[in-house]
C-alpha cells in the first residue's frame, strides 16, 4: 500500500531533500511551498511528488490541503512539521513584532499543522509526526533566546503529545534536532540580521561580532540536507521511534550534557504514562 507524507517548509532545504528523498523512494508526497507554479514545474519530472500552497500561519490554507488529501487518499502516514526560521537578534534589540513573527511560523505553525492533519493521522494504521526542532530546542545560546524559545516551546509541545498520542491514536512523535545545516537557513538568519540593521553599535556589539565568528569558524563544514533527508527516511522506518534524534555526531556532542540519561527521550515518556496515566 502506497505510504503518504506531507511536509510544510518543503520549497528548499531539508524540507526540499526530504520531498525527493521520499517521492523517489514510492512514497505519494504533499510537499509544501508559496510557489507552487515555479515548483511544480521543477520538479515536473519525478514522480509521485505534488507541490500544494501551504501557509503554516494560515489555518484555512492548511485545512485546504487536508481536504485535498482526504478527498485522493484518505490518510496521513507521515507529517513533517519543518517550516521554519532562525532569528538572531538579543531580546533587549528585538521589536515585539518581530518576535510574534519568530512565534506565529516556530510554534503556532506547527500546532495549527498538527491540529489540520490530526483528523487524517488517525486514519492511518500507524502514523508518524516529526516536527523539525534544533539542538537550540534543547540548549539555549547566546544572541538566540527568541528563535530559542520558539524551539523549546516545541519541545514541550511534541514531548507531551508523545505521552498519549501512541497509546491511545498509535501515532508516534518525533522531535528532529539538527545543528548547523548547508541550507539557506542559516544566511536567512545572517541575511534577517542585516535587514534588520546589521550588528548595532550598540553594547551587545562586542558579543555579537565574537558569536557571529565563532558560529562562522564552528560549522565550516555544515551537514547536508541530503544528509538529514537519508536520516529522515530511516526514521520512518525504525521499529521503536525515538522521541528525540539529533541528526549529526556535532549535534550530539552539542546537547550531550542535557540528554546523556536519557538519549532517545523514551525513558522519560514511559516514566510520565506510568505516573499520570497508569500505562507502561
Amino acid at each position: 500500500m502506497e505510504k503518504i507524507i506531507c511536509i510544510t517548509g518543503a520549497s528548499s532545504g531539508v524540507g526540499l531533500a526530504t520531498a525527493l528523498k521520499f517521492a523517489n523512494e514510492g512514497w505519494i508526497v504533499y510537499a509544501g511551498t508559496r510557489n507552487v507554479e515555479r515548483d511544480q514545474k521543477k520538479y515536473a519530472s519525478v514522480n509521485n511528488l505534488h507541490f500544494v500552497e501551504m501557509e503554516v500561519k494560515d489555518p484555512a490554507s492548511l485545512t485546504k490541503v487536508m481536504d485535498l488529501i482526504t478527498e485522493q487518499y484518505g490518510r496521513i502516514d507521515l507529517l513533517f512539521c519543518n517550516a521554519g526560521f532562525g532569528f538572531i537578534r538579543t531580546l533587549g534589540q528585538a521589536s515585539i513584532e518581530q518576535i510574534q513573527s519568530v512565534f506565529d511560523t516556530n510554534v503556532y505553525g506547527v500546532i495549527h499543522t498538527i491540529r489540520a492533519a490530526l483528523p487524517l493521522l488517525r486514519k492511518s494504521e500507524s502514523a508518524h509526526i516529526v516536527a523539525t526542532s534544533s539542538v537550540g530546542g534543547l540548549v539555549g545560546q547566546p544572541l538566540n533566546e527568541i528563535y530559542c524559545a520558539s524551539k523549546f516551546a516545541i519541545e514541550g509541545l511534541l514531548e507531551s503529545l508523545a505521552t498519549y498520542y501512541k497509546p491511545l491514536f498509535n501515532i508516534d512523535v518525533t522531535l528532529l534536532e539538527p545543528g548547523a545545516i548547508e541550507s539557506n537557513f542559516a544566511s536567512t538568519a545572517l541575511n534577517q540580521l542585516a535587514e534588520t540593521g546589521g550588528v548595532l553599535e550598540d553594547e551587545y556589539k562586542p558579543i555579537v561580532d565574537t558569536y557571529i565568528d565563532m558560529f562562522s569558524k564552528r560549522n565550516s563544514v555544515p551537514q547536508t540536507s541530503e544528509a538529514i533527508a537519508e536520516l529522515m527516511y530511516e526514521l520512518a522506518y525504525m521499529d521503536s521511534k525515538p522521541l528525540r534524534i539529533r541528526t549529526s555526531e556535532a549535534a550530539e556532542q552539542f546537547v550531550s550534557h542535557k540528554v546523556q540519561g536519557d538519549p532517545t527521550g523514551l525513558q522519560g515518556i514511559t516514566q510520565t504514562r506510568k505516573i499520570q496515566l497508569a500505562m507502561e
